[in-house]
């Protein structure tokens, strides 16, 4: 199932094409309600003897919340409403509600919290049903003393769960921004699709595990709405993962050229030639420099190695492009940059290799790391590049290929990968919690992972290595990055799972790889 990242007014136009092919939004609604309640029962361990909190807003979200307590009380939960800001005189659904004999507070009556303290304390979940995806407001008030209480009780219980309902109140459902006193989740359920603000940041470190929960949106109402931004998910990389049929052999998979590592930088060559190994490649050759070979042969026992002449420093020597360019029929993909070191010499070689011979054709290339600091040094690089090309440039060597601050690539990240990509017509893959994946055709897709655990030198060599033996088996730039970053992000998630968020290093996601691969096939 393909799951698409909206705004409000594409979530809006979602369900107002719904009802124009049958299905009203009061039915969505209902849906929506029911979907959170089985989720939350689930994850309460059942309703016999649980205690449910709810806090109520003014709009659809508080609606979609007085649905979720209709469904826990009928099933057994002892359920509680406090309306922290009026509802309407005419309220179909608080009415249902009460009809089941859930209890209803109101905040007006309750001027000090102290009601509500009361119900923190001794509540088993708290659901935040108080601002969805409707307008947006700053928290004042009442709304913002409610959050508040909410975040110092949930600070201090270890025990207590906050499940959010479409997204945390506080958080811009179209931006990310957030007010300093949002109601942090430990989950969020999003509506039909996650919404912007909590698919990037700063939104999303208020989300907590985000579960994407259908609402019955019927297939017509997608027709003629524009939805090009994805959330890659464990059915979305299945699905772009290459065949491994019975009759193949070693040929089938393509053969990776990595062009990687200097004297300082031994380690990136041989992460990137393993990752490509362990994501199925069938052949993996790794041009280093003549005194970086012998290391990494010594630990790449099924690598077909390349020596290549170096400078002085160790670092690959200009002259070493032609002996390459010579060779470039002979391999399904390229991967250029891992430990290339950043030298004049470095910059001309990455010139030549990539950008001069305009007639020559070149196979499915990644660049990363030090080959994006040299590349970024060649005059009009972006129209030279030969060839489909990923980029995959963290915020700091963004912001030197777009002349821009890293401030101003983290403020709109997901605007600055899809600009990039439509002004140099290549993939990009922009780095980072919640990295971007953006194609020249208006694709985009979020990688769902923000971990610390993967802040160590040496990921992002696996990450190249991944997407470049993906393309070297025959999937497009954009497929293969889109589902390179997946398996990157859960095996980094795997590591961090059985060792902590400290002290993973790049190594440990490796064995992690073919077991992921193979469990998405299923």
């Amino acid at each position: 199932m393909t799951v698409k990242v909206v705004t409000v007014a594409q979530m809006q136009a979602l369900e107002d094409a719904s009802e124009r092919v049958g299905i009203s939004k009061d039915t969505l609604m209902e849906n929506a309600g029911l979907a959170c309640a089985q989720q939350i029962r689930q994850g309460m361990g059942g309703t016999a003897g649980r205690k449910a909190l709810l806090l109520i807003g003014p709009g659809n979200n508080g609606a979609d919340g007085l649905v979720i307590a209709r469904h826990l009380r009928r099933w057994g939960a002892e359920v509680y409403c406090y309306v922290v800001r009026g509802r309407p005189d005419h309220d179909p659904k608080m009415a249902d509600a009460l009809s089941y004999d859930v209890a209803v507070l109101d905040a007006a009556d309750d001027a000090d919290l102290s009601k509500l303290g009361e119900l923190l304390a001794s509540c088993h979940v708290v659901v935040d049903a108080i601002l969805g995806a409707g307008r947006y407001r700053p928290l004042e008030g009442v709304m913002s003393d409610v959050a508040a209480l909410a975040n110092r009780h949930r600070r201090h219980r270890a025990d207590l769960r906050v499940v959010a309902v479409d997204l945390p109140t506080g958080v811009n459902p179209d931006t990310g921004s957030a007010d300093e006193n949002t109601l942090v989740a430990d989950v969020t359920l999003a509506l039909c699709y996650p919404k912007l603000g909590i698919a990037t940041f700063p939104g999303a470190a208020y989300a907590g595990r985000i579960v994407v929960l259908g609402i019955g949106l019927p297939t017509g109402a997608l027709d003629g709405i524009d939805l090009s931004v994805e959330w890659m998910s464990d059915s979305a990389a299945a699905d772009l993962l290459p065949a491994r049929p019975l009759d193949s052999h070693k040929g089938t998979y393509g053969h990776l050229l990595i062009v990687a590592g200097s004297r300082n930088f031994v380690g990136a060559s041989v992460l990137a030639a393993m990752s490509a190994h362990r994501v199925g490649a069938g052949l993996v050759t790794l041009a280093t420099p003549e005194s970086v070979y012998p290391i990494a042969a010594s630990k790449l026992t099924e690598t077909i190695h390349l020596p290549l002449p170096e400078d002085s420093d160790g670092r690959i020597d200009a002259t070493a492009a032609e002996l390459i360019r010579e060779r470039l029929g002979g391999y399904s993909a390229l991967a250029v940059g891992c430990g290339l070191g950043l030298s004049p010499g470095t910059t001309a070689f990455v010139e030549r290799l990539l950008l001069a011979n305009a007639d020559l054709p070149m196979p499915p290339s990644v660049i990363d790391a030090d080959g994006l600091s040299n590349l970024a040094r060649c005059d009009a690089w972006p129209a030279r590049l030969r060839g489909p090309t990923v980029l995959t440039p963290h915020p700091g060597e963004m912001a030197t290929l777009t002349g821009q601050s890293t401030i101003e690539v983290q403020a709109d990240r997901l605007g600055i990968a899809g600009s990039s990509a439509d002004k140099w017509g290549q993939t990009v893959l922009l780095k980072g919690a919640h990295s971007i994946v953006a194609s020249p055709t208006g694709a985009q897709c979020i990688l769902p992972f923000a971990n610390p655990a993967l802040a160590a030198g040496g990921t992002g060599d696996v990450l190249t290595g991944i997407i470049g033996g993906l393309m070297a088996q025959g999937l497009a730039p954009y497929d293969a990055t889109a589902l390179g970053g997946y398996l990157h992000g859960t095996a980094g998630e795997v590591a961090r799972n059985s060792m902590g968020r400290a002290g993973v290093v790049a190594s440990d996601l490796l064995l992690h790889i073919p077991m992921i691969i193979e469990r998405l096939r299923g």
